[in-house]
């Protein structure tokens, strides 16, 4: 893209804004140590589709996260974005070219939330106008109302809003890739589960190319497309899908990483937006029980209500119990209200409800409004289905090995079944070797 054009934030619905990445034959060696950090790796990551690195502390996963802007430039190898060989390009304007997220944001804290997002495009020239139209679209694009928090200093944010400005501030300048470094891992639990559903569902919008490194296993089934395990010297023990990463571990250092429970993390392969959501009635605060009662009566006798702001958020979730007793549907928000979003995984749904006393949880949607209702039944009936579905699901697999290198991106996608076919070629040649 270049610095005059528009940059646009939402993408076509199935149309691809990333570009595929090709790490051909990438070797990374330090002074004075016998080992390199990253050995002849060869991997090719599709566009639009989200490939998470994990393994071991210390195995190489982000040296080689880095060597794909080249903020650690590699010993050997070649890196290649979308038909591009950028190996040898300027370091600054590549990174330019890509999103960049750390842990806790890294946000300069001199700078106000629109002056950090605003970077990038003052590097590459754009208006001052086109400058603030796209701080005031991105914030809205990861749930900060532009209003409110353009003005803010980083100090004044939470660690959740300072992350979700992070992520405004790499897709700034609409780049086709976004490298993440450990982005979730400075917070706690229940942000980390909410940032990471709102990164799924950006890229539902935006379809780019996104890395990251993570040390949660868990994390790399909820996000990834794919998922690459490291050994020592970014070695690839198995890049494949979740799924089948799950139900057919490579050996036993997989098994291991994944460790034990690996039928549960079954269910966070499968996303609230995938189950049929139940109707739920909706009311504001300030308006009359009796209203509200009587149109619960006519939805078939529900037995809650949701009160929703103007914005159409869901603030409380009174009983119909509560509401008898009242003659006005409370004001305030509810500090414990059961949410998930619709790109959360149903076992972030089930944790969500196990701590709800109406035994479901309130679904929400982009600007977090209101969608609907997902109960136990309804997960318990995905999870059955989704077991019956479970089949041998033979698309393609990108190539991902070691002392390995290839030419070009495969014309044609290679089949699992011609890559197992390779790997036992290779093995058997070894076994005759020894």
């Amino acid at each position: 893209m270049s610095s005059t054009d528009p940059a646009t934030t939402t993408a076509p619905e199935g149309d691809v804004t990333g570009r595929s990445i090709l790490l051909d034959e990438v070797t990374k060696r330090y002074p004075g140590q016998q080992k390199p950090a990253v050995d002849g790796i060869t991997l090719e990551i599709p566009a639009g589709k989200v490939v998470m690195l994990v393994g071991p502390s210390g195995c190489g996963k982000t040296t080689t996260l880095k060597m794909i802007n080249r903020l650690i430039e590699p010993t050997e190898g070649r890196i290649v974005v979308g038909d591009e060989d950028v190996t040898s390009i300027d370091g600054d304007e590549l990174r330019r070219r890509m999103g960049y997220v750390i842990q806790a944001g890294g946000l300069f804290p001199h700078m106000t939330v629109a002056a950090n997002i605003a970077i990038v495009p003052k590097m590459l020239g754009w208006s001052k106008e086109k400058i603030a139209a796209r701080v005031d679209e991105l914030l809205d694009l990861v749930s900060l109302d532009p209003d409110t928090y353009r003005d803010r200093f980083p100090r004044e944010l939470s660690g959740g809003q300072q992350q979700r400005v992070g992520v405004a501030r790499a897709l700034a300048a609409d780049p086709p890739v976004l490298l993440m470094d450990e982005p979730f891992g400075a917070v706690d639990p229940i942000t980390r589960q909410r940032l990471q559903d709102e990164l799924l569902r950006i890229q539902e919008e935006l379809h780019k190319t996104i890395v990251i490194v993570t040390h949660d296993f868990d994390e790399a089934v909820k996000l990834g497309d794919w998922i690459v395990i490291f050994t020592e010297g970014a070695h690839i023990v198995q890049y494949d899908t979740p799924e089948r990463i799950l139900a057919e571990p490579a050996n036993e250092f997989v098994e291991n990483f994944i460790g034990s429970g690996a039928g549960l993390k079954q269910l966070t392969l499968n996303r609230v937006r995938d189950v049929e959501l139940a109707s739920a009635v909706t009311c504001s605060a300030g308006e009359e029980t009796r209203a509200v009662l009587q149109r619960m009566d006519e939805a078939g006798g529900h037995q809650h209500a949701v009160v929703v702001d103007r914005r159409q958020r869901p603030v409380g979730w009174p009983s119909r119990r509560q509401l008898e007793r009242l003659t006005r549907v409370p004001e305030g928000v509810e500090s414990d209200l059961p949410v998930v979003g619709e790109a959360a995984t149903l076992n972030d749904a089930l944790d969500t409800m196990l701590v709800s006393s109406a035994g479901a949880a309130l679904v929400t949607g982009r600007g977090e409004a209101f969608r609907g209702v997902i109960t136990v039944e309804t997960v318990m009936d995905a999870i059955t289905r989704s077991r019956a579905a479970a089949a041998s699901d033979q698309a393609y697999a990108p190539v991902g090995t070691n002392t390995n290198p290839i030419e070009t991106l495969p014309s044609s996608p290679v089949t699992i079944e011609e890559r197992n076919d390779e790997h036992a070629a290779r093995t058997g040649s070894a076994e005759d070797d020894r």
